[in-house]
């Protein structure tokens, strides 16, 4: 397998991003996927797994690696495409194999198929507990390099196993921890604030004793910022990010929008999307 140089500055992230973005759409109009929480995500995604995470596709259980784990499940799409960006297997290899019967990508990642999952994904606020057992598993084994990343969405933040998760790992002083919450403030029903609202939710975790960065998650240089500041993984307090994202990102029509929570576009909608990706991206660049 062909090595792959990770891109290092902002400019190279904001690059892979919008690759990213473009492999979702080229996917969303083949099949039905999860665009709206996946696009939403893409940014901290690209950043995570392209730049800040030590992971070698090649041996993908090496003992020394990060973990990650998947507890927004549907964002399974643009977790492939990041590992794919890396090395893991081709975007043509997701394109071909989502959603098929032998295939190894579907709406939820399983690692029974894909030896690039750590953990199968399931019912909305199980990853974030399972993360903390990794973490306290890594400081049992005397790993004190290593980090668990686990990706959440806002909506699982209303699951009582997300709060005793977040009380355990401060209890057990899990500094190896980084939880994300891709806080877009929608949910498969609608608005966040109509159906469960969760008031300040980065108040919520500094109360329970968390390291709290609180940023945009679709300004690449906050993003990168934020993972060089980490604290190191043998450390003493986790740390949470609370991005605040837009879900649909960078496509008009599915910005903010509950109706592409999930859904599949038409080739013209998919013709106009990538024009509208490009231009803004040409556009930001004109602005420096």
């Amino acid at each position: 397998m062909q090595k792959i140089t990770k891109p290092q500055t902002v400019d190279d992230l904001k690059k892979a991003a919008l690759e990213v973005r473009k492999k979702l759409l080229k996917l969303c109009s083949m099949q039905t996927i999860h665009i709206g929480g996946d696009l939403s995500v893409a940014d901290l995604m690209t950043v995570l797994w392209q730049y800040q995470m030590n992971y070698d596709p090649q041996n993908p259980n090496m003992e020394a690696r990060d973990r990650f784990v998947l507890s927004k499940g549907h964002a399974s799409a643009v977790t492939s495409f990041c590992q794919a960006a890396i090395g893991c297997f081709s975007a043509e290899d997701v394109w071909n194999e989502y959603a098929t019967d032998e295939g190894r990508f579907s709406m939820h990642s399983c690692n029974l198929v894909n030896p690039y999952v750590e953990v199968s994904t399931g019912s909305l606020g199980h990853g974030f507990p399972i993360a903390c057992g990794m973490a306290a598993g890594l400081r049992l084994k005397g790993n004190n390099t290593s980090r668990v990343y686990v990706v959440m969405g806002d909506g699982e933040q209303s699951e009582g196993s997300i709060w005793e998760a977040a009380m355990n790992a401060v209890q057990q002083k899990l500094g190896n921890l980084v939880a994300i919450v891709d806080f877009n403030g929608l949910e498969a029903d609608g608005s966040l604030q109509d159906i469960t609202s969760l008031g300040d939710i980065a108040a919520k975790y500094r109360a329970f004793g968390w390291n709290v960065c609180e940023f945009n998650g679709h300004d690449i240089a906050a993003i990168k910022e934020n993972f060089d500041k980490l604290p190191p993984a043998d450390s003493t307090k986790p740390t949470v990010f609370i991005c605040h994202t837009l879900k649909g990102k960078g496509v008009d029509f599915m910005e903010n929008q509950a109706r592409w929570h999930a859904g599949r576009i038409t080739k013209e909608q998919y013709d106009d999307a990538i024009v509208e990706l490009e231009a803004k991206y040409a556009q930001e660049g004109a602005q420096k």
